[in-house]
């Protein structure tokens, strides 16, 4: 790639081959795509990305067994779980997450709803650093481009208070610390499918107080590897440190909306198998 607008010009290109209706079937994303309500998509897009990992098929299939488990009603079902209802999830595996650690996210997710006023309140009083009204109050309240919204703030005050009720220490994994170096791939997917307007029916743009221009590229090891090899990205690891520096490069081609090119760096990795 000789210039940098030859490679916004391939990138534009390719984000536009990836980002439409078609890609939906086959990725995570078709999980929440089933809900139409707000709290509903939220629900689904959390679980359905905590389980993220490995074969894309398996991953839609766990996440719709998720939804059945939860009568295809998953935000009524948080707010009215209770232990009389983990009977219906024994059993319940994909990978390491197994069902004692979705008891605690269940749990968890319900003490969101109920008492800190859902998941968006949350990460935007992380990521702003002060309390929120209602919903409402959020709306026009999106911070100044990145300096003044922090998704990193937003991620680790999310994961302190999800984990503020008494968990098994291993479920920890399962929420990603960028504090402690985590590239956190899997909430940077959930909060790009919730914030970002794609005006291609894949993003959801649910998410009012934050604006695309907020969020960080999910990085993994096929975007990494795509990233490397068209000069984004140097550093070698795949830790927060290298989604600063891949997301700082895909400001500069695009500052308003940086991680749509996540579905080209993705799509070129996984389809075309870019080296």
């Amino acid at each position: 790639m000789n210039t940098p607008d030859q490679l916004k010009d391939l990138l534009e290109a390719k984000a536009g081959l990836y980002n439409r209706q078609s890609f939906i079937q086959d990725d995570p994303i078709f999980v929440p795509h089933q809900f139409t309500d707000k709290e509903d998509r939220e629900v689904a897009a959390f679980l359905t990305a905590t389980i993220a990992w490995g074969n894309r098929k398996s991953i839609v299939q766990s996440g719709m067994q998720l939804m059945m488990l939860m009568d295809y009603d998953p935000a009524s079902f948080i707010r009215n779980f209770s232990s009389r209802d983990l009977s219906t999830f024994r059993g319940f595996v994909h990978r390491t997450f197994n069902e004692d650690d979705l008891d605690t996210f269940l749990f968890a997710l319900k003490n969101i709803y109920l008492h800190h006023g859902g998941m968006e309140r949350v990460f935007h009083e992380g990521a702003t650093g002060r309390s929120a009204g209602s919903l409402s109050d959020l709306q026009g309240d999106r911070g100044n481009g990145g300096q003044a919204c922090s998704i990193k703030a937003a991620i680790i005050h999310f994961r302190d208070v999800f984990f503020s009720i008494p968990h098994a220490r291993r479920t920890q994994k399962h929420v990603s610390d960028p504090g402690k170096g985590s590239a956190a791939k899997r909430l940077n997917m959930m909060l790009r499918w919730l914030i970002r307007k794609d005006h291609a029916g894949v993003d959801f743009g649910i998410w009012n107080s934050f604006g695309p221009e907020h969020l960080y590229c999910p990085l993994d090891i096929h975007s990494g590897r795509v990233a490397r090899g068209l000069g984004l990205l140097k550093r070698k690891q795949n830790d927060w440190k290298a989604v600063e520096e891949l997301t700082a490069q895909l400001r500069k081609l695009d500052p308003g909306d940086p991680v749509k090119y996540d579905f080209a760096l993705f799509g070129m990795g996984v389809f075309e198998k870019f080296r």
